[in-house]
């Protein structure tokens, strides 16, 4: 019975001194941070990781996330400065800054930060879409946008200890009533581009196709002249030659034979008789008279 008490008693030292331990002790962890509230009251932060300690009943601890947080706002419509209405959906990603801060001014409720987070990005994506025509806005989609909007919601957030690290328009639509008559409108404008670009190719191929053809003309002109020339030059060489050739009157006698062979053989063809008058110099120079 003894060793039973003493075993109870021991289970309740155990109990007693882990329930006091976990009274007088917190832990910290990454991306976290600890306040420390004395009587109710938010004293200090702890940002340290690991084990601490704290007075007990008098002491308490509540904890902050000060990594990042991703909000998606709900669409809003908004117009442009042209009277352009437009569906805008952004996503925020923001941050506690000062946990100590965040706790006094939201008592630490994220879904508090988020309303007043909501409420800045809807006011400044209502004003920078306001200031900007439809096509500025267009042109602008991207870091530019994201850049404008970001900056004028921070105008006024750092008061409740956070910062918006980036609020970017995932989506920017037009209304679907719209949607019709802007999409034909792009239609037509880049079925004019294509038209204009097709125009300017088939010009460029045209005066492509001129230049090659002068060209072509210039260059076989040229041959030709070229070949004229040539030809000319070697009917003179072969009558200069021929001339050097048949220079005294045995070799132009056989020369004037020859070439009257070359008549004759032209006249005649292939099995044909010609008839000659004995007079005729053809009948001549074969006879030799």
């Amino acid at each position: 019975m003894k060793h039973v008490k003493t075993g109870v008693l021991a289970i309740v030292i155990l109990v007693v001194a882990f329930v006091a331990f976990t009274m007088c002790s917190y832990t910290v962890k990454p991306n976290e941070t600890a306040i420390v509230l004395r009587l109710g009251k938010a004293k200090y932060t702890v940002e340290d990781q690991g084990l601490h300690f704290k007075a007990p009943f008098v002491e308490s601890v509540t904890k902050i996330y000060t990594g990042d947080n991703l909000y998606d706002i709900p669409t809003s419509d908004v117009i442009t400065s042209d009277k352009k209405s437009m569906i805008a959906d952004d996503v925020v990603v923001w941050q506690v800054t000062d946990p100590l801060t965040y706790y006094r001014t939201l008592t630490g409720v994220q879904a508090r930060a988020e309303e007043r987070i909501e409420a800045n990005v809807y006011n400044a994506t209502k004003n920078i879409i306001s200031s900007m025509t439809q096509d500025e806005i267009i042109a602008a989609r991207g870091n530019t946008l994201t850049k404008l909007i970001t900056d004028e919601s921070n105008s006024d957030i750092s008061q409740y200890g956070i910062e918006i690290k980036s609020a970017e328009i995932k989506a920017l639509d037009l209304p679907d009533d719209n949607k019709t008559a802007v999409y034909e409108r792009m239609i037509s404008e880049r079925n004019n581009i294509a038209a204009a670009y097709t125009a300017k190719g088939a010009a460029d191929a045209q005066k492509i196709k001129n230049e090659t053809d002068k060209q072509v003309s210039i260059t076989t002109a040229t041959a030709k002249s070229d070949a004229a020339k040539i030809e000319a030059e070697g009917e003179a060489q072969y009558m200069s030659i021929l001339s050097g050739a048949y220079n005294d009157p045995g070799k132009a006698e056989f020369y004037n034979y020859q070439r009257s062979l070359d008549a004759i053989k032209a006249m005649a063809g292939e099995n044909k008789t010609i008839i000659l008058d004995k007079n005729s110099e053809l009948a001549r120079i074969l006879y030799g008279n």
